[in-house]
């Protein structure tokens, strides 16, 4: 029942803080934060799962509750929860990354505080519940319920353009899910009989074993590859791909930069998580078949993005776009199909977490003291705010591959497997990783830029006045987020990748026996 602690203390939290007097919230809020986080990491101390959630037989789920809830016409739904080394290090992300991004919102938020901060506890509650959720329609649930407190953060704490901005947000978002409904809806459609539940272990070896039928006029091989595709295009916009990646900048500079934190952090992940547990897990024979495509849109997301960010000259946009260069690399391990590229994939969602967070914190530590995120309104802080600078500089550097940092273990993961990877004859893939690669390249470019710009050279604001040392609540996320960083790139096995390779394992292997959903199994 940990997991099911998890969320309640999270929903219980909210709805205490939300009937508090403004003045009691944000101490209150942290305090009630950090019941999550210790609660995780016990679990994560005492994780004992092996193989893959969504695989029967592979081996054991960590935290697994399985209780008959109802009957939804022919099939039975049940609260199903439980955590495998792909879940559980993206829980504890979430775990951390809310009492640090909480902390970071006292300066910044000073009106209507009790209910951003419940709104926080109630998003929280809802991306733990996608990360831990078995069954497919509570997923559902939990993956809808992420939208209504994110898109209040924006709508009311954001900047002059916030109502754009959230109703941006929803739109696409929502729009993404209906499009992805219908295509898994079409899977369950089409095995029929074979399955009596939503639960996704039941649906995955179903597809396995080639049970999917015709849907009215529509064959099972057109049924898997439309159904593929919805699903694909429905994630790709939470991750978001290009050319779905539109709405993301827009909802980063006006949201609250805490709550760029938790979106890139957090939320991003969610969409990754779900490609890898649907699209890359059930239907890996698709992921094959289309594999030079799916390739070029995580190298085209990867490239592209990094340009875009190189034309920025908003903070908060470099960073943005600098997520969606990142997120291409998790879809590029993905469909490479080996232990370090899947593996490295799922590393990446936590390195990315920790350093995108970091990123912004800075960011928002910036505005705090200087009112301005443009860069060319900026110019020698280095020497005025030390801590702040150099937190900003580990960030970027993460996002530039340092070694000892989380992000070049991550990559380093990832191409290695993109190399070994035989999805694509004729050694495409290897080609598909040499490019991607210049990525890194253009990061560090602009990213160089940015900083010289910004943070060093002559001081150049209007007075001395202007700025100020940053408060302690402020630095204190800053300099933890770069300890795990740190740790996180120098002990990678040790904390995180032998648990995702555990889970992970099943699915490559099986990949390479399921060559191709056409004909079946």
């Amino acid at each position: 029942m940990l997991v099911e602690l998890l969320v309640a203390l999270s929903l219980v939290g909210a709805l205490v803080v939300f009937f508090l007097p403004d003045s009691l919230a944000p101490k209150a809020t942290l305090a009630i934060s950090a019941l999550p986080f210790g609660l995780s990491l016990y679990m994560y101390a005492i994780f004992d799962g092996t193989g893959n959630a969504l695989m029967p037989g592979s081996g054991t789920i960590a935290f697994e509750t399985m209780v008959e809830w109802i009957q939804l016409g022919p099939y039975t739904i049940h609260w199903h929860v439980g955590l495998d080394g792909v879940s559980m290090p993206l829980v504890l992300l979430t775990t951390i990354l809310v009492p640090l991004a909480i902390l970071a919102s006292w300066t910044p938020i000073d009106t209507r505080e009790s209910q951003f901060y419940g709104m926080i506890l109630v998003m929280q509650a809802a991306v733990l519940g996608v990360f831990s959720t078995l069954d497919f329609f509570v997923w559902f649930i939990f993956w809808e319920g992420v939208l209504i407190p994110m898109y209040f953060l924006i709508g009311i704490w954001g900047g002059p353009r916030r109502k754009y901005a959230a109703i941006k947000f929803f739109v696409y978002t929502n729009i993404a899910s209906l499009v992805m409904f219908i295509g898994f809806f079409g899977l369950v459609f089409g095995l029929g009989d074979s399955i009596s539940s939503l639960g996704l272990p039941a649906i995955t070896a179903a597809l396995r074993a080639g049970e999917l039928g015709a849907l009215g006029p529509i064959g099972p091989e057109t049924l898997v590859l439309l159904s593929f595709a919805a699903m694909f295009v429905g994630f790709g916009v939470k991750v978001p791909i290009v050319p779905f990646h539109t709405w993301l900048p827009d909802a980063h500079v006006e949201a609250p930069t805490p709550i760029s934190v938790l979106l890139a952090g957090v939320l991003l992940k969610m969409g990754t998580y779900a490609l890898l547990r649907y699209n890359f897990t059930m239907l890996p024979g698709v992921a094959r078949e289309l594999a030079v495509g799916i390739a070029a849109v995580a190298v085209v997301s990867v490239i592209y993005g990094a340009m875009l960010a190189l034309a920025q000259t908003d903070l908060k946009r470099i960073v943005a776009y600098s997520s969606v260069s990142s997120m291409g690399y998790v879809i590029l391990g993905l469909v490479a199909y080996t232990t370090y590229g899947f593996g490295g994939a799922t590393f990446q969602m936590v390195a990315h977490g920790l350093i995108s967070g970091l990123m912004f914190a800075s960011v928002g530590v910036i505005y705090n003291v200087t009112h301005t995120r443009m860069i060319e309104d900026m110019s020698g802080l280095a020497d005025r705010m030390p801590v702040t600078v150099g937190a900003f500089l580990a960030g970027a550097f993460g996002y530039a591959g340092l070694p000892l940092m989380a992000g070049f273990a991550a990559e380093f993961f990832i191409f290695v497997g993109s190399f070994q990877s035989e999805v694509i004859p004729n050694d495409g893939m290897a080609v598909m990783t040499v490019i991607a690669m210049f990525g890194i390249v253009i990061v560090a470019g602009y990213l160089l830029w940015a900083m010289q710009r910004a943070l060093f050279g002559p001081f150049e604001f209007d007075g001395e006045e202007a700025i100020s040392l940053a408060a302690r609540h402020d630095v204190v996320p800053l300099v933890t987020l770069i300890v795990l960083i740190v740790a996180l790139g120098t002990f990678p096995n040790d904390i995180f990748f032998d648990m995702i390779q555990n889970a992970i394992n099943p699915v490559i292997e099986m990949g390479e026996v399921v060559q191709s959903y056409r004909g079946g199994a």
